[in-house]
């Protein structure tokens, strides 16, 4: 018969305790030196105006070229509201039709971002370059059209100063949208729709400590599809998230998006595949 293992239970709970209490001064210590607010911290409401283009051009069968152009103004003390321009994006994939209900896309994004502050850095403009891929689930339910997009992206951001070196964290976003026609049961030429979304983006990467969340959108479009190829949107964004540098601090902002959709296909009536929902 074998032997049952000894253990000397009251050295191990002296051990447990002494651990314990070793991890709590550090954690005290720590906290002396960097004191963190009792509740979180919420900054003004910043107001933005974002002009945005959506361009899905047919390449083949199976393949689109997604192409977006974004113009992004945001507030400053000396332009209120609108403000100046703070952040010019051009984002391109080539995309993967696999039925009418699913689509993979994966491409490159040069941002270049203006600094709006007040403070004088050593430079106003420095680009921002990202690799994205994005998976978006389409679900029709009666009349209307429910979204699931999942998109992730990997960046690497600069500040303004002169030696500056380039922070790489991830974006993993997940947006939920609707698509409710007003005026018709379907999406036709001279519809007009309602589309509410939720979108959440968190972040991860070295820089990130106490910060994961980086965004939390909530928007409310109105759109009109004035030709099978081509539809008009603005609407109101609500958004706040963690500041990078401090996770206590929260920032909120009101953006009006203005948004232009258009989807040429040059390809010849019997090479084309029924119509897939890519417009969002």
């Amino acid at each position: 018969m074998g032997t049952r293992p000894y253990w000397n239970t009251p050295l191990l709970i002296s051990l447990f305790l002494g651990l314990t209490a070793t991890y709590f001064a550090s954690a005290q210590d720590i906290g002396d030196l960097n004191p963190r607010p009792t509740e979180s911290i919420y900054k003004d409401p910043t107001t933005r105006v974002w002009y945005n283009t959506y361009g899905n051009i047919r390449i083949s069968k199976r393949l689109f070229w997604d192409a977006q152009t974004h113009f992004r103004f945001q507030e400053t003390e000396n332009t209120p509201f609108m403000g100046q321009i703070a952040q010019v994006y051009n984002r391109h994939a080539i995309g993967y039709i696999y039925s009418k209900k699913f689509n993979v896309s994966l491409g490159g994004v040069l941002r270049v971002n203006f600094d709006t502050s007040e403070q004088e850095n050593d430079r106003k403009v420095v680009p921002e370059w990202r690799i994205w891929h994005q998976y978006q689930f389409a679900q029709p339910l009666s009349t209307l059209m429910i979204y699931h997009r999942i998109r992730i992206e990997h960046r690497w951001t600069q500040g303004f100063a002169e030696e500056s070196e380039y922070i790489y964290r991830n974006r993993w976003r997940y947006m939920f949208r609707m698509k409710i026609p007003l005026n018709n049961t379907q999406f036709a030429p001279n519809t007009l729709y309602v589309s509410p979304e939720a979108e959440l983006i968190m972040q991860s990467g070295k820089a990130v400590v106490d910060s994961p969340m980086e965004d939390l959108r909530l928007t409310t479009t109105l759109g009109y599809i004035l030709t099978p190829r081509l539809t008009v949107a603005a609407g109101v964004m609500y958004s706040q998230g963690q500041d990078l540098a401090d996770g206590a601090l929260f920032k909120q902002g009101w953006t009006m998006r203005f948004h232009l959709y258009f989807s040429p296909d040059f390809r010849k009536v019997r090479n084309k595949l029924p119509e897939i929902h890519l417009t969002d």
